[in-house]
């Protein structure tokens, strides 16, 4: 298109560009318009003098690149970060985290704690985000209200919560969300199904037939200990991840969050399904769950999205220091410091993500007609400099708090580190509150 035919809404002049497509591309000098809700031109920054652009913003020190996308993750426990750790996952879940859930999980917590964790998000780069929560009908509600763009697996466990009573009533009523927001542009509803230990065969059976019958995508926790598998192995003879294939449950349109105890037959399941695996290394290293082989993953064709896990198990929802963490586990099991480059990092937290949401033709990469999602990194300052790859500095370098805009749907939600739709003080204060609350019964939860 002719530069002088783009209207645009924005005319980003970045120091670098980092588009992730063709793969390892830095470009310099170069311009990206945004108008409406897409990317309408990445061209050399002379020839974007003839745009016409409302708004044209210089980035002089900054790195452009796809926003992130943070694969797992569950919101509404961000008030919850720091209430319990140090401990196994599971005397953490059902000692702890559980119970707390059960004495205080209600709507206004779904709702806070989703605000609370987009303020976190979008103020470290991430622009989408999957998420498995009670109240999911909340979390899509705040989410869209505050112009995030997510996947909500609402939730299916054979035990009761505040949300739901039974199997029967979360798949209902998680339904009846699904069709709210069918037509949301930033939402969208998918099946959560907690874990093959938490839901039983004939329940999961029933998600795949009901998935499969609406297209739509499976998100579910698997392989997260190698104390699951040996449960599992015990009551019925077969690996998890088996057990999930012959169920119908595995293909493409599967998240399968954290597997971190994997063989070679495992992997191939994955290869022939098409199932795509979400890495979760920091929330795993800390409930010392184990090492996803992610390596060995992208070898053999397994396409890997990341993810941080709650913030109270992690304890962020950082992805800078998730892909950070990333290659340096994947170097380190391998005993490889070739291991998961930068590069293979960053397509982790963008391209991987899109993947795995099956938005790979709208999201993850900066590409004239995709979405407009989009981030500015400053590397100016000490933590970054000097710049001899931008790539490397925005994985090992960065921590976050260098993400000076973010635009999704060509809507800027931050601007030079000031948030659109929260109000930090008027969040805080509600923080403050659920802290005071949840403190107070820690005794009689834990």
């Amino acid at each position: 298109m002719n530069p002088q035919e783009i209207q645009a809404d924005y005319l980003l002049h970045p120091r670098w560009i980092v588009p992730m497509v063709p793969y390892g591309v830095v470009l310099e000098g170069h311009s990206v318009a945004l108008s409406g809700d897409r990317i309408s031109a990445i061209l050399p920054r002379a020839e974007s003098l003839g745009i016409a652009a409302d708004e044209v913003v210089d980035l002089p020190s900054h790195a452009v690149l796809p926003g992130l996308i943070n694969s797992h993750g569950h919101a509404g426990m961000s008030l919850l970060r720091g209430y319990a750790d140090d401990l196994p996952l599971m005397p953490w879940l059902e000692q702890h985290i559980w119970p707390a859930e059960k004495t205080h999980a209600s709507e206004q917590f779904a709702a806070d704690g989703m605000e609370l964790a987009i303020a976190e998000m979008v103020r470290s780069g991430t622009t989408t985000f999957c998420d498995q929560f009670v109240f999911p009908d909340v979390g899509a509600a705040t989410a869209q209200r505050l112009g995030m763009r997510c996947q909500i697996a609402f939730p299916v466990w054979n035990f009761p919560t505040r949300w739901a009573s039974d199997t029967d009533e979360y798949i209902s009523k998680g339904l009846a969300v699904h069709d709210q927001f069918k037509h949301s542009t930033l939402v969208s509803v998918v099946f959560g199904p907690h874990a093959p230990y938490t839901v039983a065969e004939d329940d999961l059976a029933r998600v795949a037939t009901l998935a499969s019958e609406l297209d739509t995508v499976i998100h579910i926790h698997l392989h997260e200990t190698a104390a699951e598998i040996l449960q599992a192995m015990d009551v019925s003879g077969e690996r998890p991840i088996s057990t999930l294939h012959r169920l119908g449950l595995l293909g493409p349109r599967t998240q399968c969050v954290h597997m971190t105890a994997l063989i070679d037959e495992d992997i191939d399941l994955l290869v022939s399904t098409g199932a795509h695996v979400v890495h979760c290394p920091q929330s795993n290293m800390k409930l010392a769950s184990g090492i996803c082989p992610v390596s060995d993953l992208r070898a053999k064709g397994v396409n890997v999205a990341i993810g941080t896990d709650s913030a109270a198990s992690n304890n962020d929802l950082n992805l800078f220091g998730e892909m950070q963490t990333a290659a340096l586990l994947a170097k380190l099991h391998g005993r490889d410091a070739t291991a998961l480059p930068a590069a293979d990092a960053l397509h982790l937290a963008t391209l991987g993500g899109a993947r795995a949401l099956g938005r790979e033709d709208a999201l993850g990469s900066l590409e004239v007609g995709k979405l407009a999602d989009v981030i500015a990194v400053d590397l100016s300052g000490p933590e970054t400099q000097p710049v001899y790859n931008p790539v490397s500095q925005l994985v090992y370098a960065c921590n976050g708090s260098q993400v000076t805009h973010s635009w999704i749907a060509g809507e800027a939600v931050m601007w030079q580190r000031e948030l659109k739709y929260i109000d930090l003080a008027a969040l805080g204060a509600r923080i403050g509150e659920w802290h005071q609350r949840i403190s107070a019964t820690k005794s009689s939860t834990a």
